[in-house]
């Protein structure tokens, strides 16, 4: 029996990147000598280990060969005469196909350090083309190396457009595509994983909604750079800047995607596409399954990003029933999330990066305002159920009165 250190371990150690774990491939042995040296078994495709003491995962020298569609349309071989060659063969990457002896040797026999030099994402070999996942985790390596200069090699790119064509992506279950999209959406740069996939023609079939963004024209006066699916990668691009949350960055992505229906002969304008936004974000949300809280920000962003940019301009009133339909007094945190994904949408426009936004900031203002008003504090002495809500909305109103006033002379001042 022989241990290896294996695959993104090896690859960050050679970056001189924080490895953040490590993964071993057992070649040589069976499940059986494995648990008797006290390994504990958890893979449920295939064997795969936890360490007795350090819980690290140890899995066996595996073949694999393709026999249906899809991600789980595999046979596994993983009997103790599989080498260590062939499990990394049916790696997806050569980045990610190298292994590390126990002397600290490299194995490397498909050129991954050579790739890891010349900064490309390259497939180890033809049977790249029989798991669909892979696509998604080639758009999700680029979004974390891509600032470091990598990108995908050419003919990784024409195997995964031979994918798609195929068939294959159609094939993908819904929560893989949203565990692939989350991890995507927390790397450095998110928005490369959304370009390869509207490359290589798998957006067109894993979010339509957004695909179809590209060509759709907007007001030139409020989007210089006119084309909607531009300005979503942008929106992205600048919520990526402003927030680390995932749903804040989906928000902004997805926040304008009623404009992909609205009839041509209306271009450039879209009437109420807040409304259809709101209904596709959460189609789309229940489609891919993804969480609850990535569906009611990303649907809250959709149907109010066009109220927080008209700040300065709504009334008191108006200003807080938005407060109240947003639940700010017990859901703060997700409204200040709706103000970063508003932000990136006003910044992510081009020549909108610099320029001052203070609708974000005097809606936080008026939010914590409204939030300190308590019952407590006021005379409700003989008042019950409707009248009480009245008399804390009418205090409510008299309070953020005055901040909204102050805000608007100010901005008045500074934009003569």
């Amino acid at each position: 029996m022989k241990v290896y250190k294996v695959g993104g371990a090896v690859r960050d150690q050679l970056l001189k990147r924080a490895v953040s774990e490590i993964d071993w491939v057992v070649v040589g042995s069976t499940p059986a000598e494995l648990m008797a040296l006290g390994y504990t078994p958890v893979g449920k495709d295939f064997p795969v280990f936890l360490h007795p003491q350090t819980k690290q995962e140890y899995a066996l020298a595996r073949l694999e060969r393709k026999i249906a569609m899809g991600y789980h349309g595999f046979t596994t071989d993983h009997s103790p005469a599989v080498t260590l060659e062939q499990d990394l063969y049916r790696r997806d990457l050569t980045i990610n196909a190298m292994a590390q002896a126990d002397d600290g040797q490299i194995i490397d026999p498909y050129g991954g350090r050579a790739d890891l030099t010349a900064k490309l994402l390259r497939h180890v070999s033809p049977a790249f083309v029989e798991d669909p996942v892979r696509i998604l985790r080639v758009a999700r390596f680029l979004a974390r190396f891509e600032p470091l200069g990598f990108s995908v090699a050419p003919d990784t790119l024409h195997l995964m457009r031979s994918m798609v064509q195929a068939g294959e992506v159609n094939a993908l279950q819904a929560e893989r595509v949203a565990s692939e999209m989350h991890k995507a959406l927390q790397e450095p740069h998110p928005v490369a994983f959304f370009s390869v996939l509207r490359d290589v023609g798998a957006l067109a079939i894993i979010l339509p909604e957004v695909a179809r963004l590209f060509g759709v024209p907007q007001p030139p006066q409020w989007h210089p750079e006119v084309d909607t699916g531009i300005h979503a990668f942008m929106a992205l691009a600048s919520a990526t800047q402003l927030s680390d949350s995932p749903r804040v960055r989906f928000a902004a992505l997805v926040h304008d995607v009623g404009k992909g229906l609205t009839p041509p002969e209306q271009w450039p304008r879209h009437i109420g596409h807040e409304t259809l936004s709101a209904q596709l974000v959460e189609s789309l949300c229940r489609r891919l399954r993804l969480p609850n809280d990535y569906r009611e920000l990303a649907v809250m962003v959709a149907k109010w990003h066009t109220l927080c940019h008209q700040a300065m301009v709504l009334t008191p009133l108006r200003m807080l029933k938005l407060l109240d339909e947003a639940d700010i007094y017990r859901r703060f945190e997700r409204f200040e999330e709706f103000l970063l994904a508003c932000s990136a949408d006003f910044f992510g426009r081009k020549d909108f990066a610099t320029r001052p936004y203070p609708q974000a900031e005097l809606l936080k203002q008026v939010a914590l305002a409204a939030k300190s008003v308590k019952t407590d504090a006021l005379n409700l002495s003989g008042l019950t159920g409707p009248a009480i809500a009245k008399a804390l909305h009418a205090k409510r109103l008299s309070v953020i009165t005055p901040i909204i006033e102050q805000a608007r002379q100010a901005h008045a001042a500074a934009n003569p």
